[in-house]
């Protein structure tokens, strides 16, 4: 299988950018207790903040997993680095987290976002579609794509993802998916691996197209070379402040098992067709 080099260079296009929160939009759903927030340059981004109720690390887990799927061409959205000042706090009361019986503001400083894709109001967002509607997504391979990502990475969520539409557009193809909130790679902050044949797949019906291993690539193959030095300097590039204490120290650890792991995503994708609730139906 080919990757189509449209939607390669959709994939590559996103970038990492700082920007500064200006106006809070709405509190979005999760256990991160993400909000949304319009920045100085017009635009919106989904914002994970490092105190967050899970841990800090869920902000780099989503930071790697950016660069990850970006090097292997799955469509996310932008990764950006969003600055939260005193005056933004102050300025926008709603902007808070519950931490049991108490409410707990972000700090000042340096926060993962993830730009919103239906930030203009001319694109529509869904969480989901019809399975009647999904041979109508551009990209449906991605979520093979996303797939081989998960099982490497040890994603211990379920699979996320949101599809757009530009209005008025009714031709085949007209919608496009892209993967979102990849916290819980690397088990969330445990920073360990625990895998399972039934974590990985999509709740709908995405895979009619796979009929056997080789659907899986070009990513298979991808993940089997993938260099760390990309992973070394996307690290090397967030804010300090998110390498605190012995952050180093453990994530070179973690990069160490999931290199020894690139050669093994197979298995577990056979281990996956092997369960009752297959989720490859056309997989002979």
């Amino acid at each position: 299988m080919k990757i189509d080099p449209i939607l390669t260079v959709l994939a590559r296009s996103n970038r990492s950018v700082c920007v500064e929160a200006r106006h809070f939009v709405r509190k979005m759903s999760g256990g991160a207790q993400g909000h949304l927030i319009e920045s100085a340059n017009g635009d919106t981004y989904v914002v994970k903040f490092t105190n967050n109720p899970q841990h800090l690390r869920i902000v780099i887990n989503e930071w790697i997993t950016s660069t990850i799927f970006r090097h292997l061409c799955i469509s996310t959205p932008d990764a950006a680095v969003v600055n939260i000042s005193r005056e933004f706090i102050r300025d926008n009361p709603e902007v808070y987290m519950e931490l049991r019986s108490r409410r707990v503001l972000p700090t000042f400083g340096s926060h993962y976002g993830s730009r919103f894709a239906g930030e203009s109001g001319q694109i529509k967002v869904y969480s989901q579609l019809p399975n009647a509607t999904l041979k109508n997504v551009a990209n449906l391979t991605d979520f093979c794509g996303v797939f081989v990502a998960d099982k490497w990475l040890g994603n211990t969520d379920y699979r996320q993802a949101i599809f757009t539409r530009t209005p008025g557009v009714s031709r085949p193809f007209s919608f496009v998916v892209q993967m979102i909130d990849n916290g819980q790679m690397f088990d969330g902050g445990n920073w360990r691996f625990e895998d399972s044949p039934i974590r990985g797949p999509y709740f709908g019906t995405v895979y009619q197209h796979v009929h056997g291993i080789a659907s899986f690539e070009p990513w298979l193959a991808a993940v089997a070379v993938f260099p760390q030095t990309v992973l070394e300097e996307a690290f090397q590039r967030m804010p300090s402040s998110w390498r605190s204490g012995d952050t180093e120290a453990a994530f070179e650890k973690l990069l160490g098992r999931l290199m020894r792991r690139r050669d093994r995503v197979s298995d577990w994708i056979y281990e996956c067709h092997a369960l009752a609730s297959n989720p490859f139906p056309n997989w002979a």
